[in-house]
């Protein structure tokens, strides 16, 4: 099961090429009787299916099979300081359906993660599929996430977050995987996976509320020691020397390139903007004002930029967020600024362009986040194995062997770590 194992020959499939069992003795190495043995458990669980069969090549043809991504479904959440977004999606990140509301995450863990569950619950009866239909799922958060508890760390704006363990209180509801990180690693994760799946070294900006990056550097997204890589929302800037930022400190980017901030400063010059979406409404309509706000709220991002620039060395900058749907108006003040400070081999082939993903980057981040970690080719090895310990006619869902095959992983990473204090 370790050596091309179920979860290697589905981990194989999920390009979505359907293949003859041929197919994947040739890539494998293993024989045909190997193949259908370990091809049993994916079927039995729904993950893999026939498909309509290959050209013959004379005698019977041979019966290709491909990865179901309808097998299950995954939750997916993508909250931010002031709206959420839950959705159910497929097995590949396809989003089935999804609800956008106007959400505080300052009133509290337990307020905002009741309304997170009813609102998948109710997407659940809508679709008629059972609460067990749910492999994983993945929630993204507007502050710093330690990514191996899923708990937030200190964040700036989340009051009666710091150390909630957001995936306990969620399997209250669903008793599967719970995975938490912070909003905009996962935008960056989405992004890439839809929109730049050979871009190895990239920067996600988000501009909203808060001001935040998710970092893909090697082809691997960076989190940080404590989860906090990429909040760039409080480095110093020239402009902002002296004013105070809702974090307790001074002169951060975010006081006055965030939407709130770049809203405060149109209503200083007479306009009605509270919102960066009135920020957005007042630019598209032309206001000339409002136009030049966000350019300098561009500029100022870039000051920012430019640093990570340097120190990174990305190949693309994807900017998204609220204040980004104003169009090439902020993405402009962006480029002008990271242009001209930057050193020219740092720039020579830099892309810096506006999200295409958009609103969804965030939900499709969490989707591929949570299908990444339940369908890892060992925890699916895990799954057949216990599938396989239940006898052949015991196959009531992916969810209670999912379960077993946590506590086996566990266990596996105990006597792992055990090992290494042992023999460092």
């Amino acid at each position: 099961m370790d050596n091309g194992g179920p979860g290697e020959l589905l981990h194989i499939l999920r390009d979505g090429c359907p293949r003859t069992r041929a197919d994947l003795a040739g890539i494998t190495g293993l024989g045909r009787a190997a193949i259908s043995s370990r091809l049993e458990p994916l079927l039995k669980l729904g993950l893999v299916v026939p498909v309509s069969d290959a050209a013959s090549t004379g005698g019977r043809p041979s019966a290709r099979l491909a990865f179901n991504p309808v097998a299950r479904v995954v939750a997916a959440a993508d909250v931010g300081a002031t709206h959420a977004t839950v959705a159910l999606t497929d097995l590949s990140g396809r989003v089935l359906v999804e609800t956008t509301e106007r959400l505080e995450i300052s009133c509290g863990p337990e307020a905002v993660l009741d309304w997170l569950t009813m609102t998948l619950t109710g997407h659940l009866k809508a679709m008629k599929r059972p609460a067990m239909d749910i492999i994983a799922v993945g929630i993204g958060l507007p502050g710093p996430v330690e990514h191996s508890t899923g708990k937030p760390t200190s964040p700036p704006i989340m009051p009666g977050w710091d150390g909630f363990d957001v995936p306990a209180y969620v399997q209250q509801t669903f008793s599967v995987p719970v995975l938490v990180d912070n909003d905009v690693n996962l935008m960056a994760l989405g992004e890439r996976a839809t929109r730049w799946p050979s871009e190895d070294n990239m920067i996600f900006l988000k501009v909203a509320t808060g001001i935040g990056s998710g970092v893909v550097s090697g082809g691997i997204l960076q989190r940080g020691a404590a989860g906090v890589a990429g909040d760039v929302g409080h480095i110093a800037v020239s402009r902002a020397a002296g004013i105070q930022c809702r974090c307790g400190k001074t002169a951060c980017l975010e006081a006055i390139a965030g939407a709130p901030a770049v809203a405060a400063q149109l209503r200083e010059n007479g306009l009605e903007a509270s919102t960066g979406n009135d920020v957005v409404s007042l630019v598209r309509s032309g206001d000339l004002a409002a136009i030049q706000a966000v350019r300098q709220a561009g500029r100022d991002i870039g000051e920012m930029l430019n640093m990570c620039v340097s120190f990174i060395n990305p190949s693309l900058i994807v900017v998204g967020g609220s204040l980004a749907q104003s169009g090439e108006h902020l993405i402009a003040g962006i480029r002008e600024t990271v242009y001209a400070r930057s050193t020219p081999l740092a720039t020579q082939h830099l892309n810096i362009t506006q999200s295409e993903t958009g609103p969804e980057a965030g939900v499709v981040g969490a989707s591929i986040l949570a299908v990444e970690y339940a369908l890892a080719p060992h925890r699916v090895n895990d799954l057949a194995t216990t599938l396989h310990a239940a006898g052949p006619e015991d196959t009531r869902g992916l969810q209670k062997v999912e379960q077993v095959a946590q506590t086996s992983q566990q266990l596996r990473d105990t006597v792992a770590e055990q090992l290494q204090d042992a023999f460092p």
